[in-house]
């Protein structure tokens, strides 16, 4: 299929392109390059990709493509709560412009990266995808009405797939330190420390950047009745786990590292143990490969591969509200998000208007 890859500079979108790539498909990457500078390791593949604000597109940006694979947002809670006009904007409103775009130009499946963090504090045992949605913040509603849009502009011939993807880790060219298990082994690799600041309790469904990107590859190749207009829980039962047990194998995994549980009252207490049964039903041949264990080790030789420090794990470039406030602030970025000294191309990170 030919696809186009939104968010292609991105944590997920850097390990993505390549991905879809090697199973064969042509891939035209866009993005507006806010995480350009925010490099790691080196990227996997030179591609440039087209440097285009997802509020910008037009007619012509959809014609010819087979699929859109949508990733591009404001990818966490704490950039929601900064101003929440800004998420709005980009994940709910130009979401649903650009999935109808695509029905328009003949787009034959629309897969968008939802989350599993629309269930919120959640009641039920195992959260299934037909579990009642509380999304507890502006990035989580944003979701869940991108959702609801998606839903309304399937036709027989557009499939919106809505992927409600676990809490993403692991090794990427774009990397963050802002989720929560790259986070609890980056603390344990610069500070020989882990800080938990809940009692530890809440669950959280965790999964591989890499295992996330082979599932991917899945929707895009599955008969279209299979996942036509429904909703996945994108993961595995297995990769359920409570905050203090990704904490402990990150203490486990790296040595001489020690854990403190604080149970601060105003913690995150968010928890959804998930259900991904529907997933395993409709994919019976796929495996997710990563454990956290062997994630957590993945990282350990990663960073310490990187010469990874306290300095850079605290860095801007790694945390995303960070990096975007010093944008704003340095002027680079102006009220709308939009660039008024964007980044210099390159043959990785480059591309045309």
């Amino acid at each position: 299929m030919r696809i186009l890859l939104t968010g292609y500079n991105g944590y997920i979108g850097s390990m993505m392109g390549p991905a879809l790539r090697a199973a064969g498909h042509d891939v035209v990457g866009l993005d507006i390059g806010y995480f350009d500078e925010c490099t790691l390791i080196e990227d996997q593949e030179t591609s440039s990709f087209i440097r285009k604000d997802i509020r910008s597109l037009t007619a012509p940006d959809l014609q010819g493509f087979d699929a859109v694979v949508h990733l591009a947002a404001l990818s966490n809670d704490p950039i929601g709560n900064l101003r929440s006009r800004w998420t709005q904007d980009i994940n709910l409103h130009a979401t649903v412009r650009l999935a109808e775009l695509a029905r328009d130009a003949g787009v034959d499946r629309f897969l968008f990266a939802s989350s599993c963090i629309m269930y919120g504090a959640a009641t039920d045992v195992d959260v299934t995808e037909d579990s009642p949605l509380a999304p507890q913040t502006e990035y989580a509603r944003s979701k869940v009405a991108a959702e609801m849009a998606l839903t309304k502009l399937s036709t027989k011939r557009f499939s919106p797939i809505r992927i409600r993807n676990g809490t993403v880790y692991g090794l990427s060219p774009r990397m963050r330190f802002d989720t929560v298990f790259n986070n609890l082994v980056g603390q344990a690799v610069t500070t020989g420390r882990v800080v938990v600041f809940s009692d530890g309790r809440p669950w959280r469904p965790v999964v591989h950047v890499k295992d996330i990107c082979r599932s991917f590859v899945q929707y895009i190749e599955a008969p279209k009745e299979a996942i036509h207009n429904q909703a996945f829980n994108n993961g595995a039962a297995r990769l359920n786990y409570r905050i203090k047990e990704l904490a402990e194998i990150a203490v486990d995994t790296v040595p001489n590292t020690t854990l403190e549980i604080r149970s601060d009252a105003d913690a995150d207490q968010r928890t959804y143990k998930t259900d991904f049964g529907k997933f395993a039903r409709t994919f019976p041949g796929f495996e997710f490969e990563w454990s956290a264990e062997k994630g957590a080790r993945e990282l350990l030789q990663a960073l310490k591969r990187c010469n990874v420090t306290i300095d850079t794990f605290e860095s801007p470039k790694f945390t995303r509200l960070k990096h975007l406030s010093a944008l704003l602030s340095g002027g680079r970025l102006d009220e709308n998000l939009q660039w008024t000294r964007p980044p210099q191309a390159s043959a990785a990170s480059g591309g045309a208007e």
